[in-house]
């Protein structure tokens, strides 16, 4: 035992991944929450937990002197700060220094280093890391950068020297579009990061992302744990990690382990670190050193079924001043596919909610934020759990992964489940033919419609949803009659999709029993169904609702819109664009809402007469109508 108590400085999955192997070694463990995550499963799961502020993270979890008194009241010797947040904090750990609390993960001055990409840059070329052929654009003109720019050659990626996560990031194909591409990086940087400063890389055309697991000791020791695969990116962000990487030759291997180990010793590395690199799909033979993440990663789950090694164990290890003591052996492979709030289907859009039933697959590891009941809000990061499936080759791995995520069932909130099945299947995928460009060429998501399957889960628990019928039970009970004609046949079942088509479904479609598809309904009386890691989400039509929907298509034929204008998700209202009474066209932004860090726009479903229905900083809930634009038939 290291330590007698050890405070989680996260929440959601990491919390509770940390907290598991607390428990193991006999650790106490301290969580911390926000008003958002009072009933959040990581905080029953510890052994004691701290508020430590409002709902928003700038006010909780990123308050470092909340974060240092929960730790104090609570008798915590030290401080896990899982990633994101506040894991990569120099002030966090400079606080833990002054309070004598034991922060778990590099030094300070590592941290100062790897923290700042030209920098870091800078500092691994002095010890023999390869690096992509770029500059620190610090402290220049425009002229002088672009005096640089064409020394470096074009294409090139611009990016901001401080922060990650792919913000900021901007293509450069040629000289003309150098200024353009500066102002914005700026402009970003500054916004997200508070730095405008930025760096400027020659840009690879089919990059692979590989990354290396390094661990070090107090001792001066730093070894490597294999390499991670994470190209299968959107947005920078990863989607797909395994482990080891699909199909690089040994030597590339061998470069890259190496001069991760060297990165590692170059700051004296102490703990868990990632040290990524951009391999040439076209020339696996060339790997560059783009950053070191001074923390555990979202992926380490998969380089732990590798190597049967427990990475938080081995972090408090390493903090407590103990040798490592580890000879890394692989076998096997890994594959982590991270399950997203959110609808490809709708460009991505987060989606936020009641967790109606969470049901998660067996025989493979699950790593979870939510349970059933679980609230996914608006406040944080929209990945709500990581599926782990391990096999001896690389092929079962990924059939595993799939048949794990087809029983994968998430019901009240989008999720890119099927997306990720998807990926898995794809042929590209499973030779190993990969760059980060690859989820790009699969876009757009197109929905595809309910399965017959999922029709009949859907009505088998509509009546619960559906908006009554103002009549007697003997008139909705009894058949349809005509004198002299056939009976006619009981009334269908009408439901509305997101992509506002409607379905009907006859109403004695029943035998919901025969079908593995599983359906719940929401408060606001949608009902959500899911079938082989298909979701979809349907709205119940009463008889007022498809008799008004059948007249304005009728009207104004195929294409035909309702007058609202919805939210696409739950949010707060943060711009209104047009004033009340405007007249205007079809894709006008009407208003926009905030959630998960982002801004969605409503935009005006047709030509005509606004009525605003919500004004700056009231919160909505997904569908509710914001605006109506009206027209002189309407």
């Amino acid at each position: 035992m290291y330590y007698d108590t050890v405070l989680v400085a996260n929440r959601g999955e990491i919390a509770r991944r940390v907290i598991r192997t607390l428990r193991e070694l006999g650790i106490r463990s301290v969580a911390v929450y926000s008003d958002a995550d009072a009933e959040a499963p990581h905080v029953r799961e510890a052994d004691d937990a701290v508020r430590i502020g409002p709902a928003p993270a700038a006010e909780s979890y990123l308050d470092i002197d909340a974060v240092i008194a929960a730790a104090r009241t609570s008798g915590a010797q030290a401080i896990h700060p899982g990633y994101g947040f506040l894991s990569e904090s120099v002030g966090l750990a400079e606080a833990c220094a002054e309070s004598g609390i034991v922060f778990i993960g590099p030094s300070v001055e590592a941290l100062q280093i790897m923290g700042d990409k030209a920098r870091a840059r800078d500092h691994v070329m002095r010890y023999g890391v390869p690096v992509v052929p770029g500059f620190d654009a610090r402290g220049l003109s425009d002229a002088e950068i672009a005096e640089e720019a064409a020394r470096v050659g074009f294409p090139l990626l611009v990016k901001p020297s401080a922060g990650g996560g792919g913000k900021g990031m901007e293509v450069v194909s040629d000289a003309a579009g150098l200024t353009g591409a500066l102002a914005s990086a700026r402009r970003v940087a500054a916004a997200a990061f508070g730095d405008d400063s930025l760096i400027l890389e020659r840009l690879i055309r089919r990059p692979r992302h590989i990354e290396v697991q390094v661990f070090g000791d107090a001792h001066g020791t730093v070894v490597a744990l294999g390499e991670r695969e994470c190209t299968l990116q959107r947005r920078h962000q990863k989607v797909i990690e395994e482990a080891p990487s699909a199909g690089i030759p040994e030597e590339t291997r061998e470069r890259l382990l190496a001069a991760a180990v060297q990165a590692g010793e170059s700051v004296a590395y102490v703990g868990a670190g990632t040290v990524e690199f951009l391999v040439d799909a076209d020339s696996p033979e060339d790997v560059f050193f783009i950053e070191m993440n001074t923390r555990l990663q979202v992926e380490h789950p998969v380089t732990e079924e590798v190597t049967g090694l427990d990475l938080v164990a081995l972090q408090l290890r390493a903090a407590a001043g103990l040798p490592l003591d580890v000879t890394p052996t692989l076998r096997g492979h890994a594959v982590e596919a991270r399950v997203y709030a959110e609808s490809p289907e709708r460009g991505f859009l987060p989606s936020t909610g009641t967790v109606l039933l969470f049901d998660p697959p067996a025989g493979v590891r699950v790593d979870a934020a939510i349970e059933t009941g679980s609230e996914v809000t608006g406040f944080y990061d929209p990945m709500i759990a990581k599926i782990i499936a391990f096999a001896e080759d690389r092929t079962t791995a990924l059939q595993r992964l799939d048949e794990a995520l087809s029983k994968t069932i998430v019901l009240g909130v989008d999720t890119n489940i099927a997306f990720l099945r998807q990926l898995c299947n794809d042929a590209r995928v499973i030779a190993g033919d990969l760059d980060t460009g690859l989820i790009e060429t699969l876009l757009p998501v197109t929905a595809e419609a309910p399965s017959t399957a999922m029709l009949t889960a859907a009505r088998a628990v509509a009546p619960r949803a559906a908006e009554p019928v103002r009549t007697s039970a003997l008139w909705r009970e009894l058949p349809g009659w005509r004198l002299g004609a056939v009976p006619i046949e009981r009334e269908t079942f009408s439901m509305l999709t997101d992509d506002d088509q409607i379905i009907e479904v006859p109403a004695d479609e029943g035998g919901a029993t025969r079908t593995n598809a599983r359906a719940a309904v929401d408060a606001d009386g949608a009902i959500w169904v899911s079938e082989d890691g298909r979701t979809a989400r349907l709205r119940p039509l009463d008889r007022r609702q498809r008799m008004r929907r059948r007249h304005a298509a009728h009207d104004r034929g195929a294409a035909a819109t309702e007058p609202e204008a919805r939210a696409p998700m739950p949010g707060s209202v943060v711009a209104v664009h047009v004033e009340d009474g405007a007249t205007v066209s079809a894709g006008t932004p009407l208003i926009a809402i905030e959630a998960m860090k982002m801004e969605h726009p409503v935009l005006a479903p047709h030509d005509g007469v606004v009525q605003l229905l919500v004004a700056v900083g009231d919160q909505v809930r997904r569908d509710q109508p914001v605006a109506r634009v009206t027209t002189e038939e309407s």
